[in-house]
């Protein structure tokens, strides 16, 4: 029997965290909860969740501290819940390693729709075939096995999600894909998301993989269409 996914809601306002265990229970997967940030910390070394749901205020550690930290730990996928909507909130909470964000108040059905379409995503793109696993495209090297990239033989620390649209790109080097395509493929929901997730992300992968990210080499932006990996 297929073991299921393990989400670790870290969640003050008890009454939503219990009401999100219960909606995931209930669609097939493991939940449990925290009510800090030092004991969501603490789950996650025991549990070793799939996914984490991530509130920005918490009464002990500030959620974006919580991300921060989680991210320094390990690849783990992070959906930030907050009250804020502004486009800075959006931004700071991706910036520091979140991949997905949702305001208060939310649709249950929205959130289950973004962490099913994260997994099949995930699914797809380690167990499909495709012409090589080790993507070699001057001096950047992408493995897709070991979930690695290396740049001048520097090892390049990216989240999944970086990862995961890098390659996108660089498998279809010189394609060029919308705003809306790019977050169909990676995160699985053109119709729920935000296109400016999908901005947030080219800015941080130029901020790693390019020599001068103003003037990037790699990750163009074709204005009014959208970006492509350019490569010769």
């Amino acid at each position: 029997m297929e073991s299921k996914r393990k989400v670790l809601i870290i969640e003050d306002e008890q009454d939503i965290s219990r009401i999100l265990r219960d909606y995931l229970i209930k669609n097939n997967y493991e939940a449990a909860i925290a009510n800090n940030g030092q004991d969501g910390l603490h789950i996650m070394d025991m549990l070793q969740p799939d996914y984490i749901i991530l509130d920005i205020m918490l009464p002990d550690l500030d959620g974006i501290e919580v991300c921060r930290e989680i991210r320094r730990r390990n690849h783990i996928p992070i959906l930030i819940l907050s009250a804020r909507g502004s486009d800075t909130d959006k931004v700071l909470g991706l910036g520091f390693g979140a991949d997905d964000y949702m305001t208060k108040p939310f649709s249950l059905s929205e959130l289950l729709a973004r962490i099913n379409a994260h997994f099949r995503r995930y699914d797809r793109l380690t167990t499909e075939r495709v012409s090589t696993d080790l993507l070699r495209l001057s001096n950047l090297v992408i493995d897709k096995k070991g979930y690695k990239v290396t740049l001048d033989d520097q090892e390049v620390s990216l989240s999944a999600k970086e990862f995961e649209l890098l390659y996108y790109l660089a498998s279809n080097k010189n394609q060029v894909f919308s705003k809306s395509q790019l977050l169909d493929a990676i995160w699985g929901y053109a119709a729920y998301g935000d296109e400016n997730t999908v901005t947030v992300y080219i800015r941080r992968l130029r901020e790693k993989i390019e020599a001068d990210p103003s003037e990037p080499r790699l990750l163009k932006t074709v204005w009014g269409v959208g970006y492509k990996f350019n490569h010769e």
